[in-house]
């Protein structure tokens, strides 16, 4: 099978960031500030750095999703290529042999391609597949032998082996990352100092200005204000009348809690203890001490973010709490033995699929443990979004 020799990364989190840096650090890239490979927070600071966003999904035939966002999305990867310099390769072809073809020549040739297969596709992954369901995410190649297995590096501390038929389904489903394989250059040492300066901007930007795209209410503080009122609200959008019957309450605080924490690749302080870790690479590269002072309110908040990751899933309600231990031990199965244990992922996934069940059969809480649990919330987003403010006015007055 045609593999990258000696490749041991298995290091990245979070599909872009960790993608990147575990690429970087075989072909053998040195950060000119540590002289060591550029590790995720570093990355994650040049992509666009932290943010937050809450949008809600109620598709017909689907359990209701709370997504929340923890860092900038918008474009992640390709900022960081443009801001370092970083040379980017792209093959893609409509044909599933010159694909093939292209993965092999890559990896004899020793690169580390990445790829962006649908992950509903990856047996590792768990997931419910139908028409309605995809998403490509970017992860590593590093060994593939057609009709033989694929080996990858994906968020996980443990190599992933797939069937290379699977992979090539997975590749081949979604159109605009049909087949296409990213090869990266090295980055250009002396552009990491305004690299860092643009993310920085980024983070001020999409947390107290107009985002890009959307509306402003879904993005930043005004978003932490927005969920304190669908906590504290009854009318549409509210979670006293979104999410008050079983099913849908169980999905909400689940689906909030899994776009938070590692299970989506998230660090337990919602990325905030990543963000303090660049900044304080940050203040070395730009000789800025006062980064290091912003660090510590970041160190806070990612605190504050763990209070709330307890009110969302209490351990003290039982059906909430057996939820919260399900998703920590997949989470956990994953990152610690990768694929070698899918039998407990898949004991996890089915024990939770039967607790929405029970909350839909015979929903164990009241109306008034339902308002006790939202009030507690409430006072826990209040907590976050000041923490939050704290933080990004300190950011906005070191960087002025």
């Amino acid at each position: 099978m045609p593999t990258l020799p000696n490749f041991t990364q298995f290091d990245g989190s979070y599909w872009d960031t960790g993608s990147i840096r575990n690429a970087l650090d075989y072909q053998g890239v040195i950060a000119p500030h540590t002289d060591e490979p550029y590790d995720e927070a570093m990355l994650l600071g040049i992509s666009g750095g932290i943010a937050f966003g809450y949008f809600t999904f109620h598709y017909k035939g689907y359990d209701p999703q709370v997504n929340l966002l923890t860092r900038n999305t918008f474009d992640p990867m390709q900022r960081i290529f443009e801001r370092l310099g970083i040379e980017v390769k792209l093959l893609r072809t409509a044909s599933l042999e010159r694909m093939r073809k292209n993965l092999i020549n890559t990896l004899e040739s020793g690169q580390a391609p990445i790829a962006k297969p649908d992950m509903y596709l990856l047996d590792y992954n768990c997931l419910e597949v139908d028409d309605a369901n995809w998403g490509t995410m970017p992860l590593v190649v590093f060994g593939y032998e057609p009709g033989g297995a694929a080996l990858i590096s994906d968020r996980s501390s443990q190599p992933l082996t797939v069937a290379a038929d699977d992979f090539d389904r997975a590749m081949s489903r979604v159109k605009k990352d049909r087949h296409g394989l990213i090869l990266l250059g090295e980055p250009q040492a002396d552009r990491l100092p305004e690299a860092i300066r643009a993310g920085l901007r980024d983070t001020v930007n999409l947390m107290i200005e107009k985002p890009p795209k959307g509306s402003a209410r879904n993005f930043g503080i005004k978003a932490l204000e927005h969920w304190q009122k669908m906590l504290g609200g009854k009318g549409k959008g509210s979670w006293a009348k979104e999410y008050a019957n079983g099913r849908a309450c169980l999905a909400a605080h689940t689906s909030a809690y899994r776009f938070l924490t590692p299970a989506f690749g998230k660090s337990w302080g919602a990325d905030r203890d990543s963000y303090a870790n660049f900044l304080r690479q940050a203040a070395d590269v730009l000789n800025e001490n006062q980064l290091r002072e912003v660090a510590a309110f970041y160190d806070r908040a990612g605190n504050v973010w763990q209070r709330l990751l307890d009110a969302l899933l209490p351990g003290d309600v039982a059906l909430l709490g057996r939820a919260r231990e399900l998703i920590d031990r997949q989470t956990a199965t994953f990152i610690d033995k990768g694929g070698t244990d899918l039998e407990t992922i898949v004991n996890c996934r089915d024990e939770l699929a039967g607790l929405m069940q029970l909350a839909e059969d015979d929903f164990p809480l009241t109306d008034a443990d339902l308002a006790k649990i939202r009030a507690n919330l409430r006072e826990c987003v209040a907590l976050v979004a000041e923490a939050e403010t704290g933080a990004i006015t300190a950011l906005q007055a070191a960087i002025a």
